[in-house]
């Protein structure tokens, strides 16, 4: 154990060694980690997790209250999303960049050099290349879906006035 870390050091550490035993007592001390703690570059735990393929610790990370999934670090903007499709593992860069998208991450944002995630995608990686395509086809509908819902909200409110 590191008696001289912080929290938020071995938090990172773990991330970037998939150690779980280790994230998991950083977590059990709640309240004393930000979630979304970055270190002199700029990058938190997400973006480790996502850059070494830590597949222990992600979906924990993910799973914290507040964790932001599309934060960019200081030295490219690159969010954990652009990471992660840089893994060299077809499998492990499927199943990472499908766990970011699910949490929710943008794959919209581009890195300081006008890349999204998917601009940085191996051209033969169909496999990834479908799960953001689904993820962008899910956005649209649930953003179609949100204006429905105000749409109704509004028209609801006016029903009551109106009797005639």
């Amino acid at each position: 154990m590191s008696d001289g870390a912080s929290p938020n050091e071995r938090l990172l550490a773990a991330a970037k060694q998939d150690s779980e035993e280790m994230l998991l007592e950083v977590f059990e001390k709640e309240g004393t980690y930000d979630i979304n703690y970055v270190d002199g570059l700029g990058n938190t735990a997400l973006h480790y997790a996502a850059q070494y393929g830590s597949t222990d610790c992600l979906e924990h990370i993910l799973e914290q209250d507040g964790c932001d999934v599309d934060i960019q670090n200081r030295l490219e903007k690159a969010t954990p999303l652009h990471l992660a499709v840089r893994l060299e593992d077809e499998e492990l860069r499927y199943y990472i960049v499908a766990s970011l998208l699910d949490a929710g991450a943008n794959p919209k944002i581009k890195n300081k050099f006008s890349q999204t995630p998917i601009d940085m995608l191996a051209d033969d990686d169909e496999h990834t290349r479908e799960i953001f395509r689904k993820a962008a086809a899910s956005a649209t509908m649930i953003s179609a879906g949100d204006l429905v819902d105000e749409d109704d909200l509004e028209e609801g409110d006016e029903g009551s006035e109106e009797e005639d």
